[in-house]
């Protein structure tokens, strides 16, 4: 439950890092006109097109006040911008919120690195980390159901031809398909990499749906539904799929685990993300260029083993709770 708690957490940070950390305004009134939101969540150039046409050029509060002595904005809780250095003292009419350089402070809690707020970009980075988990697993979990389940109902010829494609695929080291993958691409963007690692992280519940399909197909209810004329495609999916849900739902948990952990890696190892999208593993790799600053090591590498352990406990929650083997015998 602390696991979840923290999952949680991390959740409404993500959803919330625009409102967290950044330079945008929330809400402002400007030229009587009220515009809410004013910031984006996934493109750091994109700006309410009333800045860009009165070329506001990123520099908020000092244009803001300028241009409209009326105007009003409710800003960040941190003025820090996770994209790019502070330049031109641009901030500095922000009270409370001058910006400094180095090691954590008491105005850059996690401190900075190049002009770059470390705290802004994690904060921001966590909206990176959930997506790629969510969306690459859900891509890995969308093939390996599909494909288990043809494999497992349907048995014979088509279940042997699809259980020696799982086979050949597993013997490819993923790490070293996804660097093939990634250097094929001229430009990888953070969704082309989401898409490479669901393409390459199938097999397992591939695997795991047709044991589950092999053993359901056999059952009463799918003897009786097959009685009253009810087609393959709707036993498989609308029968057999939520009676083999609940063992499944464990491989997938643990697959956004492994998600996180591999696109820290390839983030570690300048694959990841490319700029300006702040990534937990890109702030890992501009502190292995410079151990003095410990900051850029210490806090996304705990952030990282946070993550990971909560989805991997989260995971072995849901697995004590489906299997009865491993139930405690008083209860």
């Amino acid at each position: 439950m602390c696991a979840l708690g923290i999952v949680l957490l991390l959740s409404i940070i993500a959803v919330c890092s625009p409102m967290i950390a950044g330079t945008k305004p929330i809400v402002c009134k400007y030229k009587g006109n009220l515009y809410f939101p004013c910031l984006s969540y996934f493109n750091a150039d994109w700006e309410n097109p009333v800045f860009h046409k009165d070329k506001f050029r990123k520099r908020y509060p000092k244009n803001l006040k300028e241009k409209d002595p009326e105007s009003w904005a409710i800003w960040p809780l941190v003025f820090q911008d996770p994209y790019r250095p502070v330049r031109d003292n641009e901030w500095e009419e922000r009270p409370g919120n001058p910006y400094s350089e180095g090691s954590p402070s008491r105005l850059n809690l996690f401190g900075t690195s190049k002009g770059v707020d470390v705290f802004a970009s994690m904060v921001h980075g966590t909206r990176i980390a959930l997506l790629v988990g969510f969306v690459s697993t859900g891509i890995a979990a969308a093939i390996g159901v599909m494909v288990g389940a043809i494999a497992g109902y349907f048995g014979g010829w088509v279940d042997i031809i699809i259980s020696r494609i799982i086979e050949l695929v597993m013997c490819v080291p993923s790490i070293v398909l996804i660097l093939a993958l990634m250097a094929l691409i001229e430009k990888p963007n953070i969704w082309i990499m989401m898409a490479i690692l669901g393409l390459t992280s199938w097999t397992g519940m591939a695997r795991l749906t047709r044991a589950e399909f092999l053993k359901l197909k056999e059952s009463e209810f799918v003897a009786a539904a097959k009685s009253i004329g009810a087609g393959r495609f709707r036993i498989m999916f609308r029968h057999i799929l939520p009676n083999a849900l609940a063992p499944i739902m464990v491989p997938i948990v643990f697959g956004i685990a492994a998600a996180i952990k591999v696109e820290a890696g390839l983030s570690l190892l300048g694959f990841g993300a490319p700029p300006p999208n702040p990534s937990w593993g890109t702030t890992l790799n501009a502190g292995m260029t410079n151990y003095t600053e410990w900051w850029q090591i210490v806090f996304p590498g705990i952030a990282i083993f946070i993550t990971i352990l909560a989805y991997n406990l989260i995971g072995e929650g849901l697995q004590e709770a489906t299997d009865p083997r491993l139930a405690d015998p008083k209860d």
